[in-house]
């Protein structure tokens, strides 16, 4: 291994990936092409992560124990030869500065990245504080970057935090629960450190954050990955934090559907907007977060009763999500074609959802080629509204079966002015307005129509994008995605969300120097130059969960 040298904030890792019996993540064709020319339905899933899959029989991820030195994925790439093949666009020394700054140290060592350093905003608010979710992107930046540490200390630093005891005026939270965020208190008197965790008590709403315990399994797994350090994972605190995160999601109650069901607000949505219920973010994640967790829990008696938990939950969960979220022409046609008041398990509308409920905007927004996963489906209710992180998490988890996947970047690309317009990406499509906002939103003040969660534009999800383009061989879609960015984002100084039907304008109450922002795009950055980093985020497909075709009675008559 060669040494590494900083350049531009960037640390240059010039080293060989280990190999490895389970790895066939080959894209030598890939490497060998720097305008990264994939044949547009050609899925790096086909061949490249098809020995990635959780055997969720074994409860096992076989890949974890493949890694390579400096921050590699994992897989038989040479780093060098790729990132010298790309030069370094002016924005990228400039965003490594920008997250270097934001970093956030307690007795010395960093534990995170505030949500943003802006010296011109008058209220710091909560901004000033390190949050679980707008972390991970750093995160991946720094793993990206070979520098580990930082991540190993967040891990620690939020798992000791979730020990707390949590309340809520005389209610006390479940045990598992993960901060929404917290904040170091500098004593320059006495020269001491400490920590102030928010558990959804000082948030907007009171709401606590469902997304948090889930980024944190998710989180684990990518350094892990990254890192090939099993050591932490296997740690007696860690497996206890995931099963404390287990526990509360996977309890049983009245429950009689396999997702999770959530107050508003309780995830990126941090405010109320119409996302109750069964929010396609959360039940994404829950997906993500299962399937990580059965990968990293130890083969004990107590770790394999949980591992046989998942298992059952997540064959529960996919055959749900994939049949009764998922939307494209044709089941819009059948939902409108419904019948109601069906009543026995024979029930075709066995949600009975009302025909005269879906909005008009839909039917033009559908394409002929493609599909999505709608943002929510409840007795007699189905949110028909396109959330981009909800899909994305659904592609990179394999939630989406190929076919799926490949249906949804259709999507993108038929839908490209409304979902990406000038500034990618749309967080929710299409925007709530008069009455409906009225009433959806409470009359919220910051999510007016084509503002922030309301069909604003967010910076932060192009790395999603980007993870999901390459995973489905569509890297040009990214590309032109980034390239839109470029031509903003440091201009504008890294805003935290854009405004307008196509994302023209900086956000109104937009914080500049969003740290998710920044790390987003290097983030997005570094994967389409080395696209073997999409392993630490990216789950294969498991044959087990695919949907087994069955003959109708008519093939035998």
């Amino acid at each position: 291994m060669d040494g590494t040298k900083e350049m531009g904030g960037l640390r240059n890792v010039s080293s060989v990936c280990s190999i490895s019996e389970m790895d066939d993540f080959d894209l030598s064709r890939l490497l060998d092409k720097p305008k990264l020319n994939i044949e547009r339905q050609r899925s790096f899933d086909e061949r490249s992560l098809s020995e990635l899959s959780i055997g969720l029989a074994r409860g096992i991820d076989t890949f974890e124990t493949t890694y390579s030195p400096g921050g590699r994925s994992g897989f038989n790439t040479p780093a060098s030869s790729t990132r010298n093949s790309f030069e370094p666009h002016p924005m990228v020394a400039d965003a490594w500065e920008a997250l270097r700054r934001s970093l956030v140290y307690f007795r010395g060592q960093p534990v995170g990245t505030i949500a943003a350093y802006d010296h011109a905003s008058e209220e710091v608010l909560n901004y000033d504080q390190v949050f679980v979710r707008d972390f991970v992107p750093s995160a991946l930046a720094f793993l990206m970057n070979g520098e580990p540490d930082i991540v190993k200390h967040f891990l620690l630093k939020t798992l000791y935090l979730q020990g707390w005891e949590k309340r809520i005026d005389r209610f006390k939270l479940g045990e598992g629960a993960m901060p929404a965020s917290f904040k170091v208190l500098h004593d320059p008197i006495r020269k001491t450190d400490s920590l102030v965790a928010d558990f959804g008590e000082s948030a907007i709403g009171r709401v606590a954050p469902v997304d948090s315990g889930f980024w944190w399994i998710i989180l684990l797994r990518a350094y892990t990955k990254s890192t090939g350090d099993l050591s932490l994972a296997e740690r007696p605190e860690c497996q206890k934090g995931m099963k404390l995160i287990l526990t509360l999601c996977l309890s049983e109650g009245f429950d009689t559907f396999p997702t999770l069901l959530c107050a508003d607000g309780c995830s990126m949505i941090d405010r109320r907007m119409g996302i109750y219920g069964y929010p396609i973010e959360i039940q994404a994640l829950f997906f993500m977060a299962l399937r990580s967790a059965s990968s990293m829990l130890k083969h004990d008696q107590e770790g394999n009763e949980f591992i046989e938990r998942i298992v059952k939950r997540l064959h529960a969960l996919s055959y749900h999500m994939r049949s009764y979220f998922w939307l494209d022409f044709q089941q819009l046609n059948d939902i409108y074609r419904y019948k109601t008041e069906e009543y026995s398990h024979t029930a075709v509308n066995k949600f009975n959802v009302i025909p005269d409920s879906i909005p008009d905007w839909v039917f033009d927004f559908m394409p002929i080629r493609g599909g999505y996963f709608i943002g929510n489906v409840s007795p007699a209710r189905m949110d028909f509204r396109w959330f981009a992180l909800g899909n994305c998490i659904a592609i990179l988890s394999s939630l989406a079966t190929h076919e799926q996947a490949m249906a949804i970047m259709d999507l993108i690309e038929a839908r490209w002015e409304e979902l990406v317009g000038e500034m990618p990406l749309k967080i929710a499509y299409p925007a709530i307005e008069s009455h409906e906002w009225r009433i959806v939103t409470g009359c919220d003040p910051k999510n007016t129509r084509w503002s922030y969660h309301n069909g604003g534009s967010w910076p932060v999800l192009l790395w999603l994008l980007t993870a999901a383009c390459i995973k489905t061989g569509r890297p040009q879609i990214a590309r032109k995605a980034i390239d839109l960015a470029e031509t903003r984002l440091l201009k504008d100084g890294w805003p935290e969300y854009y405004d307008g039907k196509l994302g023209r304008y900086v956000g109104k109450q937009a914080r500049k120097y969003q740290t998710w922002s920044i790390a987003g795009y290097l983030v997005a950055k570094m994967m389409l130059e080395d696209p073997s980093h999409l392993g630490m985020i990216s789950l294969e497909e498991d044959r087990q969960m695919k949907p087994v075709l069955r003959r109708s009675s008519s093939w035998t008559c």
